[in-house]
């Protein structure tokens, strides 16, 4: 029996009355617990543990059989899934736990059969979201006899294989699949060398198209083959579309901008993070006309005419993500202020963007600073606490902040005294990321009252995130003592973004 059974209520002593009045000890045992709440503690468990827990006796093994413990299921073990050994065992799991109760499921290719696809279809009535990870696959099952195929998907995810050509599987869903509202097709831009290879075009995005309709939300993410023509071949179906992300696809120029906005009038969201963007391309884009809200254009090679003539045009936008671009600089931030429409921007991402002053930036935030949800300004080096403290008090709306840089600088960072400094004026903050190395922070023998004064002012604060070091320990130790264990976090296992911030966010999510 795992070491988390061991609690105290198997020994405890609760106080009652026997009919003559005494007061006796009575030894109460979990065993005791009613069904439902035995089911509200295992719904807090992986299903790894609950199956380790309906060993135990036959009372756990019903409640670890309640089909409303399956509702979202990942049978990808190298991503903290669930192991199933053979085939057999996984449609044993989808006919006596799954059921009517599974909305989501994640399988690895060895585990999409034609056989497993029926019994989805069969006894999940209710399964909304799926992903089929391709990603490892030297060759597919043979799908020749696929007949069924879940009918209700809104949210489909396929993780494409580097050489595998899905076409004969795909041709096979189209019929089942014209509902679905969310699609992924992710690719492995972690796996591309920098020597030129033949690209595959594993999937045919032109007959894809056809078949979804009324996608609301397309995320291609670093597919290698991914060019301006799958764009166009999505906006000229899917006149649904709000939000479309084709974050490090480096085929992508833009040609096909103005088209898109020409056809898609509802698109909001535009992710185009380290794509390679003509300025040429996006000039021509009717800004002015668009919908465009939410615009991530890091690490582009964008030109200062092109981005301020897209910022000062651009009507209504909400969340600008523009860092790692050497052509962002005081120029284009005082043309947005002073010809853009700055009054509803609420998040802004300037990361890595050296050629913007702290004075531009100073002048930008004291006036727009208290509009702000979101601000992210690392990887810049002569951006220092001194900056910081500075504008903090006009930051009094921000939900999630990043700052400093991994370089090791010529002075210090007085930690403490930015601690206090977000802790009085930022009471809303839910995430903070300090990027600075452990080298540069400054803290005194009294810095456990400054962790002790932010930890208690900031109550929201869902993650704090750290380089590894000293400042890190004494931090972890601190909220660790107040019952907050997940709060402190490192930099090298987690990262804070305003994408948070996006209305799409949930969707935009996979993996």
């Amino acid at each position: 029996m795992d070491s988390w059974l061991s609690v105290d209520v198997t020994t405890a002593n609760v106080l009652s009355r026997d009919n003559r009045g005494s007061v006796r000890g009575v030894k109460t045992t979990i065993e005791k617990l009613p069904d439902k709440v035995l089911l509200n503690i295992f719904s807090y468990l992986s299903h790894k543990e609950i199956c380790s827990m309906s060993r135990v006796c036959r009372k756990w093994r019903t409640i670890a059989y309640n089909t409303s413990l399956w509702y979202s299921v990942s049978l990808r073990p190298e991503i903290s899934g669930l192991h199933v050994t053979s085939l057999d065992f996984l449609l044993s799991l989808i006919s006596v736990r799954f059921g009517s109760s599974l909305r989501y499921i994640e399988l690895p290719i060895e585990l999409i059969t034609h056989t497993v696809l029926h019994e989805l279809a069969n006894r999940c009535p209710n399964l909304t979201h799926m992903l089929l990870d391709f990603s490892t696959a030297m060759q597919l099952h043979d799908f020749s006899e696929l007949q069924a195929f879940p009918t209700k998907l809104k949210y489909l995810c396929v993780c494409l294989s580097e050489v595998i050509f899905m076409e004969g599987f795909m041709r096979k869903i189209y019929n089942f699949i014209n509902g679905l509202e969310i699609l992924h097709l992710i690719g492995t831009y972690e796996k591309v060398e920098e020597e030129e290879e033949e690209i595959y075009e594993v999937i045919n995005v032109h007959k894809l198209k056809s078949a979804t309709p009324n996608l609301r939300v397309i995320n291609l993410y670093g597919i290698n083959f991914i060019d301006d023509s799958h764009i166009d071949a999505f906006s000229s179906n899917c006149i649904q579309l709000e939000c479309l992300a084709v974050n490090y696809c480096s085929k992508v120029t833009g040609s096909t901008m103005k088209t898109l906005f020409q056809r898609s009038k509802r698109l909001r969201c535009l992710l185009m993070n380290q794509t390679n963007l003509i300025s040429e391309y996006l000039m021509q884009v009717e800004w002015e006309k668009s919908s465009i809200q939410e615009l991530d254009i890091s690490g582009t090679d964008l030109s200062t005419e092109c981005l301020i003539d897209m910022l000062v045009r651009i009507p209504n936008l909400k969340f600008l993500s523009a860092g790692q671009m050497n052509g962002f600089n005081d120029t284009v931030l005082s043309s947005f202020m002073e010809m853009g429409n700055v009054r509803n921007l609420i998040a802004l991402n300037l990361d890595y963007s050296d050629n913007l002053s702290d004075e531009g930036l100073y002048k930008f935030l004291s006036r727009y600073g208290h509009q702000l949800q979101g601000l992210s300004l690392a990887g810049m080096p002569h951006i220092t606490d001194q900056l910081w403290n500075t504008v903090l008090p006009v930051l009094n709306n921000v939900i999630i902040m990043v700052m400093g840089t991994q370089e090791r600088l010529s002075g210090n960072v007085l930690v403490d005294q930015l601690m206090d400094g977000i802790a009085t004026n930022c009471p809303r903050l839910e995430r903070l990321e300090l990027k600075w190395d452990p080298d540069n922070l400054r803290f005194s023998d009294k810095s456990q009252k400054a962790i002790d004064i932010f930890r208690v002012k900031c109550l929201k604060l869902k993650c704090l995130v750290l380089s590894d070091g000293r400042y890190y320990e004494i931090v972890k130790a601190n909220f660790e003592r107040a019952d907050r264990l997940t709060v402190v976090r490192t930099t090298t296992c987690c990262s804070v973004s305003n994408y948070y911030l996006l209305q799409n966010y949930k969707d935009l999510i996979f993996n």
